[in-house]
Formats: structure tokens, C-alpha cells, sequence
């Protein structure tokens, strides 16, 4: 569970109903979720096939719950796979618990007998296919987001010729219709910009971060497969570290 995007959610939230306070009811008007919600939801709908637009809900989810391997965690594992790699044989590895997709593709290569070549281009293929898959769940909600304030404007629109053409005979739906011109600009912003924009962007760092522990993984594993010595993987890998990360890991092994 992510639980930063929880409390995240949840302070928007309490922050806009502290807000408006004892006034909540006021701004709640089916018209403008109509128009809004449902709106950008059909234009999704439109610019995508099923299969991703079934994929929204799952990946909703992975907003939450979404877990990424800390790269220190993978180097570790991999020296320990190198270690056992170089001294009883690949075939060795095949009983090695590992919990990463990628890496286990990685050592069943590995036991397989491939060469380095085949398995580099497997593992790169892989994480390219990966990738837009991430990246046509991330432009979704990215689209939803761009599209939820265009769909507000719509409703303010509509709202506004409503309210003109009522001027003379009914002053009385002036209220109404402001009301519909003005919450469906509000639903707009409120669902772009304080969930669907930044899910897309949590979306998106989860991909770079996953992208960046498969190239870890690509060149880890290669290096295992051309018989390298393990002391040295660990100097090779420090490299997708960060400076502050790297300096911290070299303290913990010195220690």
C-alpha cells in the first residue's frame, strides 16, 4: 500500500470539505456531475479501445498499492545470485527464490544455458513492451485529466445559454443555471487537478522507476551470464544508484 498517496487523497479531500464547511450541500448539483463526470468519462470511452479502457479500473488501483523493488534490494540479491552462480554452476540458480518479474526471467535464461546477446535482447524487449503498457494506462487518466476541465467549460456554456434565454421570461432561473455554469467549472478542476492529473504523474514515476530497475536488472544479469566476478557487480550496479544512496550503501558495506 502507498500510503503517500492515501494521506494525499484523503488531506485534498478533508482540506475542500473544511473549506466549504456547513455550505456542502450547496455546491452538490446532478446536472453538473452529468455534464463532468460522466461527460469525460463517454469521451474515455471514445479515445480508447476496451481492453484499455478495462484496464482503467486495475490500474487504478496500482495507484495505491503499486510496489517498485528498491534497486540497493535487486543489487544485493543479484551479487548473492553471482556468488552462487560462480561457484556451483547456473544450474544452481534454478532453486533461488525471486520475487521480481524481471529478474526471474532474467536467471531462467540463465539456467537455460542462453548467451548474453539472446538474453540482453530478451529482457530489453520485454521492458519495451512493459513500458507502453504503462505508458497507454498512464495517457488515459493523462486524457481524463485534460479532458474533465474542457467538459466544465462545456457545462458553463450551457449553463450561460440557459440563463440568457430565461433572462426576460423567467428571472427567477437565473440561479439555476449560474449554478450550472459555475459547479460544473468547479467539478472540472476539482477532478483534474486534485486526483486524475496527479494519479497519471504517479503513474508515470512508477514506470520510470520500474524502466530504470529492468535496465539494473538487463546489465546484472548479463554480467552473471559471462562468468564476471561478484565482488565487481556490485561496483558496476552502484552506478543506478543516487549519490546519496550509493555514498550510504558503500558506508553500510565498509562497516
Amino acid at each position: 500500500m502507498d500510503i503517500l498517496s492515501v494521506v494525499g487523497l484523503s488531506v485534498f479531500v478533508a482540506a475542500m470539505y473544511y473549506a466549504v464547511g456547513a455550505d456542502a450541500e450547496q455546491l452538490l448539483d446532478s446536472r453538473s456531475f452529468y455534464i463532468v463526470i460522466v461527460g469525460s468519462l463517454g469521451v474515455v470511452m471514445l479515445r480508447s479501445t476496451l481492453a484499455e479502457f478495462l484496464n482503467l479500473f486495475p490500474t487504478l488501483l496500482k495507484v495505491f498499492r503499486h510496489k517498485v523493488d528498491k534497486p540497493t534490494d535487486l543489487i544485493d540479491q543479484m551479487v548473492e545470485l553471482a556468488t552462487i552462480a560462480r561457484k556451483d554452476g547456473m544450474i544452481a540458480l534454478e532453486n533461488q527464490e525471486i520475487s521480481n518479474r524481471m529478474l526471474a526471467k532474467g536467471v531462467t535464461a540463465l539456467v537455460d544455458g542462453n548467451d548474453a546477446n539472446f538474453i540482453r535482447a530478451s529482457l530489453e524487449r520485454d521492458t519495451l513492451i512493459t513500458s507502453q503498457r504503462h505508458e497507454s494506462a498512464r495517457s488515459i487518466f493523462q486524457s481524463w485529466g485534460d479532458t474533465a476541465p474542457a467538459m466544465g467549460m462545456i457545462g458553463t456554456l450551457i449553463g450561460l445559454v440557459i440563463l440568457l434565454k430565461n433572462l426576460e421570461d423567467d428571472p427567477g432561473g437565473i440561479g439555476p443555471a449560474m449554478s450550472i455554469a459555475l459547479l460544473t467549472t468547479l467539478y472540472g478542476a476539482i477532478l483534474a487537478n486534485g486526483a486524475l492529473i496527479p494519479m497519471a504523474q504517479k503513474l508515470e514515476n512508477h514506470a520510470k522507476r520500474e524502466a530504470l530497475n529492468n535496465e539494473l536488472i538487463i546489465e546484472g544479469v548479463v554480467f552473471i551470464q559471462k562468468g564476471g566476478n561478484p565482488r565487481l557487480l556490485s561496483d558496476l550496479l552502484s552506478s543506478f544508484l543516487s549519490p546519496k544512496v550509493n555514498k550510504k550503501r558503500q558506508a553500510a558495506e565498509a562497516s
